[in-house]
């Protein structure tokens, strides 16, 4: 007895300790650094420095509006999408639904890199119009802010379909035939009954939209957009010469962080004040509705061939070890919020889901600041070790394996539990033969998810990336920075394929039980 309470005791406190760790202690290294001296004394003078720069707080504003910004701009088309998806029947529905999510499974430097292949300056776009309209000066038709809004955008619009096409089945279709007998139709009846309802999942997609291009400094770096915050924090960071440069790296780096967290804390209090339940969960009914040189090849294929193994190898290593930790720690965590009332399992709540509102850059950031100190008893720090990485993409990527498992577990009833314990199957044994064979869908589905994603991050791991240590997405901006697009482009396609059958295989998986990703 004494044995099966020790051991779920100890594993709770190993997911206490690793978060401490690799999550708060981090985080709260960046804040120390923020509100301190060269010294080590604590002082609000790097604020004060902050605030009166005139280009700091533009890029502020800037980063506000073009956040704003996309949120609007994915509202309109993520909700267009998802009424289409929900409401109505047609012809090729079911591709379209997966052709959806092709803009999120690609990732943000594939994505930014194509438009600039096809309405770059150089783009196919401005060529045709030079050869067939003779058109003298090429179009900016992305480099800029606007640019910058529309990559963001179209990447992003599947977040706010995928979150309110889930909030529009869970809509009982008793409440709308009930305001169209009142006379409320079209759009009065969308703008009063239906997109209010949807205001969870639709909040849930809009701050992940936001936070994505807040801390996003990639795509405008290629788009040439300096003056935002995410550029600055990863701009001052990387130079080595200044250090006021790099402290307000860590100050911009420190109020991306609490920005993310106001948002987060603001947006669960919005939705938590009203009450969006319903007495049933309805399947709502569908209405019908020119070749290159051979030298070149030759040298493309050997750079590709003999360079790019190294990128796949890496990032599948790392996203591999990334998802057994996010598993250990995950199913877990997803089990002390399921099933137990634990001291602290608010917080532990609060924890997984402040990793969501944490900018990438931040946290990667956070990590050079927090383990680039030697290791009492190795005499070098923890960034001079590889297994950085796998961590780091552990970190990010954990939410995901928490809800997929926490929602399995919320279909498994205590009483099969109970059963097994009245007959002296308890703990891990309880757990092991009965739980884990009725949860592993959404397990499986979960850490598919974070093997995806972890796959595609640029953000934190591009501050940690050592020579050798490259992955997939660092190799892209590598290339692309060094002027070889074509070799970024080749890695770019491999990581579309590894995400699209990465999602054909979440589909098929979740298909047996939610009867698809689109129902």
């Amino acid at each position: 007895m004494k044995r099966d309470r020790a051991l779920p005791a100890l594993g709770i406190a190993l997911i206490w300790a690793f978060l401490a760790v690799f999550l708060v202690y981090p985080l709260l290294r960046v804040f120390y650094d923020a509100f301190s001296d060269e010294a080590g004394r604590l002082t609000l003078e790097n604020f004060a420095a902050f605030g009166a720069d005139a280009f700091y707080r533009r890029s502020l504003w800037n980063s506000l509006l073009l956040g704003a910004g996309t949120v609007a701009a994915t509202s309109v088309l993520g909700f267009a999408i998802a009424l289409l998806l929900v409401r109505y029947d047609f012809p090729g529905r079911g591709l379209f639904g997966f052709l959806t999510l092709i803009p999120i499974i690609s990732p943000p430097l594939v994505g930014v890199l194509g438009f600039t292949f096809i309405m770059g300056k150089a783009g196919t776009v401005n060529m045709v119009l030079e050869d067939w309209f003779g058109l003298a000066k090429p179009i900016n038709f992305v480099y800029g802010v606007h640019g910058v809004l529309l990559v963001e955008t179209l990447h992003l619009f599947p977040m706010i379909t995928l979150n309110v096409v889930d909030a529009l089945s869970k809509i009982d279709p008793s409440l709308e035939e009930a305001a169209e007998s009142v006379g409320a139709r079209g759009w009065r009846k969308l703008s009063t009954i239906t997109l209010p309802l949807t205001t969870p999942g639709y909040v849930a997609g809009a701050l992940l939209v936001f936070i994505w291009t807040f801390s996003d400094f990639a795509t405008p770096l290629v788009l040439g957009v300096h003056d935002l915050l995410a550029s600055q924090a990863y701009l001052n960071i990387v130079q080595f010469v200044d250090r006021r440069l790099f402290r307000m790296g860590l100050v911009i780096s420190a109020l991306m962080v609490a920005l993310a967290v106001v948002f987060l804390v603001a947006a669960r209090r919005y939705v938590a004040i009203k009450d969006y339940s319903s007495l049933s969960y309805s399947r709502v009914p569908r209405r019908r509705l020119g070749p290159l040189g051979a030298t070149a090849a030759v040298t493309f294929l050997e750079r590709v061939i003999v360079e790019t193994p190294k990128y796949i190898v890496n990032s599948f290593l790392y996203a591999g070890l990334a998802v057994l930790l996010c598993i250990v720690i995950g199913v877990p965590i997803a089990w002390v919020l399921a099933r137990t009332r634990l001291p602290g399992r608010d917080t532990l709540d609060g924890l997984n889901t402040l990793i969501l509102a944490v900018p990438g850059t931040a946290i990667g950031i956070a990590y050079i600041r927090a383990f680039h100190v030697e290791l009492p008893w190795l005499g070098v720090p923890l960034t001079s070790f590889w297994i950085i990485l796998p961590i780091v993409l552990a970190v990010r990527r954990l939410p995901y394996t928490v809800r997929g498992s926490y929602a399995s577990l919320l279909l498994v009833h205590r009483s099969m539990e109970e059963a097994a314990a009245s007959v002296g199957a308890r703990g891990l044994r309880s757990f092991g033969d009965i739980t884990l064979p009725l949860i592993w869908r959404g397990v499986l589905v979960g850490s598919l998810f974070s093997f995806m994603t972890s796959l595609q991050e640029a953000s934190a791991v591009l501050f940690l990336s050592l020579g050798g240590w490259e992955t997939i997405p660092v190799g892209i901006f590598a290339f692309y920075i060094a002027g070889s697009a074509n070799e970024a482009a080749a890695l770019g396609v491999i990581l579309i394929v590894v995400a699209a059958v990465s999602v054909l295989a979440i589909n098929r998986v979740a298909g047996a039980r939610m009867g698809g990703m689109f129902g």
